[in-house]
This record gives C-alpha cells, sequence and structure tokens, in this order.
C-alpha cells in the first residue's frame, strides 16, 4: 500500500520550486474568500465562548472557566463531578444542577488604566507595575472608590517596554528585559538560558531620570535562540499560530475552518490543537504532507487532528484527474460523502495501472450517475474485486497482468477456479490484509462479492468500450460469473430470552456503567435498549427523543419498519432509558420490537407519547 508520504508527495515534480509557493498561493486565495470565516485568519486565533464546535468553556452553564485535561468541565467542577459520581449521582443531573464559576482574574492579558503601553499587573487595579507599587504606597491615606479615581487622575503615564520578546508572544513586555510576565516566568523556570539580566536598582539608576536601562548577558546568542524556541502562553480560547512555517500555518487555518462546516463533526480540544502547533514549530515543519505523526513525542489525538486536515487539504491539492494518476478518489470531487467515512479511497492496491483507471473511471461514472449508492458498501466491494484480480495477475500471468492485450479466457478461468477453491478451503486472500498484516480468509460472502464486482466491472468497460482501447478480449470478460446473492446469510434475530435477561441483568449493567461508562455519556442506556427491543444498534443511537416513551406504563420504543417484515415475540425488562414510575422494574414486557409504526410519531398525541399517524398502517403488534 502506497504510503500517507507517498500521495501527498509534489504535483509538479518537474518545478519543485514552484510547489510550496502554488499551494500556499491556492490556500492565501481560500482563506482571503468571503465564505472563509474570519475568525481563523489572524495568526492568533481567538476562539469566543460558546463556539458549537471548538468549545472552551466548562459545560455547566453559567460557567467561564475553560475545560480542564481533556475533559468538558473545568478543575473545580471536574472534582465535584468525580465526588458526585461515587454517590451515584448522573453527569446530566451533576450538570444540571451545578453552580456556574467566574473566570479566574489573570486569565487574559490587561492593558494598565493609566499606561496604555504596559500591561496590567492587577486585573482588578488595571494597573501596571510601577503604577500599582505608587498606589500601594499611599493606599493608607484612603482608598475609597473616590480617592482611587483622584489618584488616577493625577497620575501620569509611563512608556511601554514595547512586545515580548519571546518569538511567538502577542503580549506587552512588563520589564526592561523585554519579556512578559508569562515568560519572564518561564525564563527564569528555563535556568534562565543565556543569563540576561537587568542591573542591580535599575529604576533608581535609569528609568527614573528616562534612561534606557541596559541589559547584561552572558550568551545573547542562547538567549535569542530561547526566545525564538519557547511556546506561546496558553491563553483561553486562544490559538496561537506566530512562529509557524507560512504553508504549515495557512494549513492549520483551513482545516479549523473546514472541520467547522461538517454535519457532525469529531471533537478537536484547544489543547489538543495546540499540541499540534507546537511540535509543527518546534519540528519547523513545512507542511503537514511532511508531518510525521508521533513525531516530537506528540500524542495520537495530534495525529488524528493533521489526518483530519491532510484529507481535507487532498480536496484542494488535488484536482479529479490528479487525484486518477496519484492512486486514489475523493468521493468529495463529486459531492458524495458516505455516512462515518472520510471522502479518500484509496486503490493503490490494485497493482496493474490499466486496472486501477479503470476502477477508478467505474466508480467516478458510479458517483456521478442516479445510482450513487447511499453507504461506501458498493465502492468497498469494487475496489475489493480489482484488488483481488490484480493481485492474482500479477503472480499468474508473464509481465504481472500489466498488458491488458496478453490476458486470454483461460487467465480468467484460472481466477475464478482461484476463489473458489480459497472460499473452499478456508485460505487468506492474496490482496485484503487484516490490521496485524495475516491474510483475509476468504469466505462465501466474501467470494460473492469479488464475484458480482468484478462482472461488473469488466461488463461496464465492455459497454463503455474502455475494454476494446485497452485491448480487453470479450472472451477474457465474459468468463466472470455472476454469483447472485451470497450464500449462508440468516435473517437477523434478537437474543433469545434467557441471553437478553442475562445481558440486561442490573448487575451485568453497572459493571458495564462501571467499566466503559464512567461518565455517563449514555452507553449503558444505548446497549440495554439494544438489547431489550432487538433493534440494530444504529436505529437505537440515531433513535429521536420523541421515539421513546411509556403507554399506559408500558415501555415503548417507536420505529419505521418495512411493510413485509414480521416480528418474533418474547419477553424483556424495561430498561433505565424509558423508566417513569418505581415500580417499573417489576414489571415484564415483550418487546421485538414492542411497537412499530411506518408513519412518522406524534410527540403531542394525547395518552400517546410516540403514537402514529391517524392514517398510519401498523405492521408489527402491540404487546
Amino acid at each position: 500500500m502506497m504510503r500517507r508520504q507517498e500521495y501527498l508527495r509534489p504535483l509538479f515534480a518537474e518545478r519543485p520550486d514552484r510547489v510550496g509557493r502554488d499551494r500556499l498561493e491556492i490556500l492565501t486565495t481560500l482563506i482571503g474568500g468571503p465564505s472563509f470565516d474570519p475568525i481563523f485568519r489572524p495568526d492568533v486565533i481567538a476562539i469566543p465562548g460558546g463556539h458549537a464546535v471548538y468549545r472552551w468553556e466548562c459545560l455547566v452553564e453559567g460557567c467561564e472557566r475553560t475545560r480542564s485535561g481533556g475533559s468538558d468541565l473545568c478543575s473545580e467542577h471536574q472534582r465535584q463531578w468525580a465526588h458526585d459520581s461515587e454517590q451515584g449521582v448522573g453527569k446530566a443531573a451533576f450538570v444540571a444542577a451545578a453552580q456556574g464559576l467566574d473566570r479566574r482574574l489573570g486569565t487574559e492579558e490587561t492593558i494598565c488604566r493609566i499606561c496604555p503601553e504596559r500591561p496590567a499587573a492587577r486585573s482588578d487595579l488595571r494597573l501596571c507595575q510601577r503604577h500599582l507599587s505608587r498606589w500601594a504606597a499611599r493606599s493608607g491615606e484612603g482608598d475609597d472608590n473616590d480617592s482611587f479615581a483622584a489618584w488616577v487622575s493625577d497620575e501620569q503615564a509611563c512608556p511601554g517596554y514595547g512586545p515580548c520578546g519571546a518569538v511567538v508572544c502577542p503580549n506587552l513586555a512588563d520589564s526592561p528585559l523585554g519579556l512578559c510576565a508569562w515568560h519572564g516566568s518561564r525564563y527564569r523556570h528555563d535556568s534562565r538560558p543565556g543569563d540576561a539580566a537587568m542591573p542591580d536598582s535599575w529604576w533608581q539608576r535609569y528609568e527614573k531620570f528616562g534612561k534606557a536601562v541596559p541589559i547584561e548577558y552572558g550568551d545573547q546568542a542562547t538567549f535569542r535562540r530561547w526566545c525564538a524556541a519557547v511556546p506561546a502562553q496558553p491563553w483561553p480560547g486562544q490559538i496561537n499560530l506566530r512562529g509557524l512555517r507560512p504553508l504549515v500555518r495557512a494549513e492549520i487555518q483551513w482545516g479549523l475552518f473546514v472541520h467547522t462546516r461538517r454535519a457532525r463533526p469529531s471533537r478537536w480540544d484547544l489543547g489538543w490543537i495546540r499540541s499540534l502547533v507546537t511540535t509543527c514549530r518546534t519540528l519547523e515543519v513545512d507542511s503537514l504532507v511532511d508531518f510525521e505523526f508521533g513525531a516530537g513525542g506528540s500524542a495520537a489525538f495530534t495525529g488524528a487532528i493533521a489526518k483530519e486536515i491532510l484529507h481535507e487539504l487532498r480536496l484542494v491539492y488535488f484536482t479529479p484527474e490528479q487525484a486518477k494518476d496519484a492512486g486514489f478518489l475523493e468521493t468529495e470531487h463529486f459531492g458524495v460523502l458516505f455516512p462515518h467515512r472520510m471522502s479518500h479511497i484509496d486503490l493503490t492496491g490494485i497493482p496493474q495501472r490499466w486496472l486501477r483507471d479503470l476502477t477508478w473511471d467505474y466508480l467516478a461514472d458510479l458517483l456521478r450517475s442516479p445510482r450513487c449508492p447511499r453507504s461506501a458498501g458498493p465502492v468497498d466491494g469494487l475496489r475489493r474485486a480489482a484488488a483481488e484480480l490484480g493481485a492474482f495477475l500479477e503472480v499468474d500471468v508473464p509481465g504481472g497482468g500489466h498488458d491488458p492485450a496478453v490476458l486470454r479466457e483461460a487467465h480468467a478461468q484460472r481466477f475464478v477456479a482461484d476463489q473458489r477453491h480459497r472460499e473452499r478451503e478456508g485460505l487468506p486472500s492474496l490482496a485484503v490484509k487484516r490490521t496485524d498484516g495475516t491474510g483475509s480468509i476468504v469466505t462465501t460472502v466474501t467470494r460473492s462479492l469479488v464475484f458480482n464486482a468484478v462482472r461488473k466491472l469488466m461488463r461496464g468497460a465492455l459497454d463503455s468500450g474502455a475494454a476494446e482501447q485497452l485491448g480487453l478480449e470479450r472472451e477474457f470478460i465474459i468468463v466472470f460469473p455472476a454469483a447472485g446473492a451470497a450464500t449462508g446469510r440468516t435473517a437477523r434475530r434478537p437474543f433469545p430470552d434467557e441471553v437478553a435477561r442475562a445481558l440486561a441483568d442490573e448487575a451485568n449493567l453497572a459493571e458495564l456503567a462501571a467499566t466503559y461508562d464512567i461518565n455517563d455519556n449514555g452507553v449503558r442506556d444505548i446497549w440495554e435498549t439494544t438489547v431489550i427491543t432487538g433493534r440494530r444498534l444504529g436505529e437505537v443511537v440515531n433513535a429521536r427523543w420523541d421515539c421513546i416513551g411509556r403507554y399506559g406504563g408500558l415501555a415503548m420504543f417507536w420505529h419505521d419498519r418495512p411493510r413485509s417484515a414480521t416480528t418474533t415475540p418474547r419477553s424483556a425488562y424495561p430498561n433505565a432509558s424509558t423508566a417513569s414510575s418505581p415500580n417499573a422494574s417489576a414489571r415484564p414486557w415483550t418487546a421485538s420490537p414492542p411497537a412499530t409504526a411506518t408513519g412518522r410519531p406524534e410527540p403531542n398525541a394525547p395518552g400517546w407519547p410516540c403514537s402514529p399517524r391517524p392514517t398510519a398502517t401498523t405492521t408489527g403488534r402491540l404487546r
């Protein structure tokens, strides 16, 4: 298989000097466009509180503090939740009852109310260190609001010390050393590289008389290197892109923006994004194309963010024709994105170029057509079939099957016989590998998928004229059989009663929640509902809230079902997600499913939490 670094290599190999510039020009144009969110344009991105995707404030309503430790609660509420969860309190109940907290002082830079060029040393008084000392010296004379206001009006502004000397820092320096308060503390923590220091009594000797304060260095070059390498202060809601190479900065900006446009974006905590930025800055990465996952000790979630951004960059860096030459297909080039899948379809596992291009053309026509599939199953099946055929031809045909003109009927017959032999003997596939590197076993289902997909691919080439252009013989094409529906499949059935009772046992569910759902994210409710109702997992996870309820004390799960479907009655017990009375768990009920309807449920129907429309036809039975 072709590695990520290979299929994202520069497109213009004949002019390598233009690669970075062309990509940067493309991204700069997109970022400057009217559809781009201006929040992500600055080098220092400030995410507003309550952002729909990059939420950084505590989950508790009214809490202004930042999330902590990768959770969705601040450190104080995380501590309270850890205590309450031991008492059996659910997270939803805890969040609803918790009180919001005010933001801590010093969590954002504040400018002195007297000196516009100096940062405030105390956010509540908004005074720089110089004026804070002056106010403290006279506070004994009276410190009410009137006296403070009068004192402020009489004070004179002091000149500032300029921006912080750390390359990535946007803050103001708070001393002649040229560092802000945070980087000054970090400099001392790092054992003062370069031994930069101010002379003794520098205010009385120099600043008091308006003179510049000289800075003494043990090694100025070492100090400057520290200023260039030190990370930025992690302000709440801020992503600092300063110090990055221009191309990788634009790539991250574009990735952050595109991520917000997804219908169900994955979770990207700001701390994870900062970790990616810091790693790219430390390693002086030119582009995310060159970013090695796990480099610099970066965590797994950092690599996951980089991978998703790379998926989006492929849509920008590659046209469909260039993607075809590189050996992959992007479904979003055709306006298609399958559920729970990325846009990228890798075809580099097909060894022969003619077969890979034939597969790409067939998939492209399929995605453009009105019969475009709703899921990625047909695409994956066709890719697997082409890879199986290509792997066989590579070992069976002289020249590895790279010349389609030499393929004969006998080659196709041997491929069909080989697939049937592998199915019968339970042998591994030539092309498809498991995650551990071993070959995937050929089964009746996979063999049927391969036969049907290869037949469609070859017949499509014959009908479109591509076979004639390639020099493929008709006899080679018509040999591939139609496998029909895969045999060996049985209708999906719910768990037997005794199995369902054991799986839905309270002790078993409590162990599941304690081990896999410690934050009460609904894993127990999903599993319990799946076991009790016998419905597919996707039907339970995607169920509407108004599709569960109780009717006359009976727990109900309302869902759409084909008219021809049948029901298999069995007994089970109501689960916690539908329980509404103290003695609900003592009342057995039968569900498989408890109720079905072809119409949309009406949540406001009287006396019926999830009733069908009056014209709906019930295909299941209430028990």
